[in-house]
C-alpha cells in the first residue's frame, strides 16, 4: 500500500496563493488605459483587468485576488481528509493479521489440554497419538509467530490446521472419555455404583424466546420409556418467574433444526423447577404451594393439589435462582419433588410422588440448607446436589440414596458456559443431564461407577 501522494498536490499548489496579497502575474510596467483581456487569454477568476501593453505587445497587469478565493473551510476540511488518509496508511503498515492473536490463545489450550491427558495415571492405547499432536501443535505455535514476524503470508491455512488438529483433540479425548467411563448403560438401567463424573458442557442453542428470557427449562420425558422422543422447551417471561408459554419437539434434530415443534400457551406456573414425566408436565401452580400436572397432548390441567408443608413464594428457592421453592424431579425410580418446609428450618426435602393422584407416598429429610445449593437432580433415586464454586464451575458435592437412607459427601465439578443454572433435568434414556444456562439449552453426559464383579473363589 501506497500513501496518497496525490492529496498533497493540491494542497501545495493552494498554500502558495495567499488570500488578499498581491500577485504578479507578469512583471509590471508603466500602466496605460489598453484593456488587456480583449486580445490576451486571462484566467477565469480574472476578467476586465486594466492594463498596459509594451512595445513587442505583451500586456502587463496587476491583480489583487479576492479573499473568497480559496475558502479556510475547504482548506481545514482537505487538511482533515488528509490526515484521516494518512492515519489509516499508518496503521495499515503497523497492523498485526487479527487473528493471530486469537489462534495464539487456542493453541496455547490445545496445549494445555494435551498436557493434562498424558499426565492423566495409567497407559493408554491413545498416549502416543496424543505426543504426536502435541508436537504438532508445538510446530504450528512456532510457524506462526514466524508468520506474525515476517507477515507475508496468509494465514488462512494455518487456520485449517489448528481446526483439523482441534478435531483429532477432540476425538481423542472422547475415547480418553470412554475408556475410563467403561461401557455405556443400558438405557433406564442403574447397574452402577453412582455417579463418577460430568462431561464438559455442550451448547445446544439459544432459547426459542431469545436473550431476554433467561430463566427456564428443558429436557426430555423423564420416564425410562423406550418409545418416547419427546423434547420440551419452557423458557419463563423475562422477571424470570412465570411459567407462561413451551414448545414441544418429536426429535432432538427437530430441536436443533426448530422446525416440527407444537407451541402451547401456559398461563399459571411458577418458577423454573418444571419436569415432563409420562407426557405429563408438572409444574408449581402459580402463588401457590400447589402442584399441578398438565397432559401435554391435550394442554389441559388435569390436576392440583397442595403439597403439604411445603414453601413458596421464593420462601427457600435455591441460591441465585428465583422462584424454585418446588422443583420437580424424574427418574428410573418414579417422580420426585424437592422442597424445604417451615418444620425442616429450610433444609431439602425429598418426597415420592404418586403420578395418578399427586399425593406423597414417602419423604426423606436431608441435613443440606436448601438455599445454599443452586440446584439438584434424581438419579436412580440418588439426590444429588450443586453448589457454585465460580462463574465458570459447579460442584456436585452431596448425595442422599433414598434406598438405603445414606448420604455422603462428593467433589465432582461441573463446569458451566453461564453464571446461572436454572432448570436442571435428568433423563434416564441417555444418562444426561439437560440444563437451561441463562438463556441457553447445555446437556451434559453422565458417567457413573461401574459395579465391582462378585470373584469366584477358588477350587479347593
Amino acid at each position: 500500500m501506497q500513501p496518497a501522494l496525490g492529496l498533497w498536490i493540491p494542497l501545495l499548489l493552494l498554500l502558495q496563493v495567499l488570500p488578499g496579497q498581491p500577485q504578479s502575474l507578469k512583471e509590471e510596467s508603466t500602466p496605460s488605459s489598453v484593456n488587456c483581456d480583449q486580445d490576451q487569454p486571462v484566467h477565469e477568476l480574472v476578467k476586465r483587468v486594466p492594463g498596459s501593453v509594451d512595445e513587442d505587445g505583451l500586456c502587463h497587469c496587476v491583480v489583487h485576488l479576492p479573499n473568497n478565493l480559496i475558502p479556510m473551510n475547504q482548506l481545514e476540511l482537505l487538511q482533515s481528509i488528509t490526515q484521516v488518509l494518512m492515519d489509516k496508511y499508518d496503521q495499515e503498515l503497523s497492523r498485526e493479521p487479527p487473528t493471530y492473536n486469537l489462534l495464539c490463545l487456542e493453541l496455547e489450550g490445545a496445549r494445555e489440554l494435551v498436557t493434562q491427558l498424558m499426565a492423566k495415571e495409567g497407559r493408554t492405547e491413545t498416549e502416543d497419538l496424543l505426543s504426536q499432536l502435541q508436537s504438532q501443535i508445538a510446530n504450528a505455535s512456532l510457524t506462526l509467530k514466524f508468520l506474525a514476524d515476517s507477515n507475508q503470508r496468509s494465514l488462512r491455512a494455518y487456520r485449517q490446521e489448528v481446526d483439523i488438529l482441534e478435531g483429532r483433540l477432540s476425538d481423542c479425548e472422547r475415547e480418553k472419555w470412554q475408556e475410563a467411563s467403561g461401557p455405556p448403560l443400558p438405557p433406564g438401567s442403574c447397574a452402577h455404583g453412582g455417579l463418577q463424573k460430568v462431561s464438559r458442557p455442550l451448547v445446544v442453542q439459544l432459547n426459542w424466546r431469545g436473550f431476554s428470557h433467561m430463566a427456564g427449562v428443558w429436557g426430555r420425558d423423564s420416564a425410562p420409556d423406550l418409545d418416547s422422543s419427546l423434547y420440551w422447551v419452557a423458557p419463563l417471561s423475562k422477571d424470570g418467574r412465570y411459567f407462561d408459554y413451551y414448545r414441544l419437539y418429536k426429535s432432538y434434530d427437530d430441536l436443533v433444526l426448530m422446525k416440527n415443534y407444537v407451541e402451547r400457551a401456559m398461563g399459571y406456573g411458577d418458577g423454573s423447577g418444571n419436569t415432563v414425566y409420562e407426557n405429563f408436565m408438572y409444574f408449581n401452580y402459580y402463588g401457590t404451594r400447589d402442584i399441578a400436572k398438565v397432559n401435554l397432548s391435550s394442554n389441559t390441567l388435569v390436576l392440583r393439589r397442595p403439597l403439604p408443608s411445603a414453601t413458596y413464594n421464593n420462601r427457600f428457592s435455591y441460591a441465585g435462582v428465583s422462584w424454585k421453592d418446588i422443583d420437580f424431579a424424574g427418574d428410573e425410580k418414579g417422580l420426585w419433588v424437592l422442597y424445604a418446609t417451615e418444620e425442616s428450618k429450610g433444609n431439602l426435602v425429598v418426597s415420592r410422588l404418586n403420578t395418578s393422584t399427586l399425593a406423597v407416598e414417602k419423604t426423606w429429610r436431608t441435613s443440606q440448607y436448601k438455599p445454599a445449593m443452586s440446584g439438584a437432580f434424581m438419579a436412580c433415586g440418588v439426590l444429588y446436589a450443586l453448589r457454585p464454586l465460580s462463574t465458570r464451575q459447579e460442584e456436585i458435592f452431596y448425595a442422599f440414596d433414598t434406598t438405603t437412607g445414606r448420604e455422603r459427601r462428593l467433589s465432582i465439578p461441573l463446569d458451566k458456559m453461564l453464571e446461572t443454572l436454572h432448570g436442571i433435568n435428568y433423563s434416564p434414556l441417555d444418562h444426561k443431564l439437560y440444563v437451561y444456562n441463562d438463556g441457553y439449552l447445555i446437556n451434559y453426559d453422565l458417567s457413573f461407577l461401574a459395579l465391582k464383579q462378585k470373584q469366584s473363589k477358588p477350587p479347593a
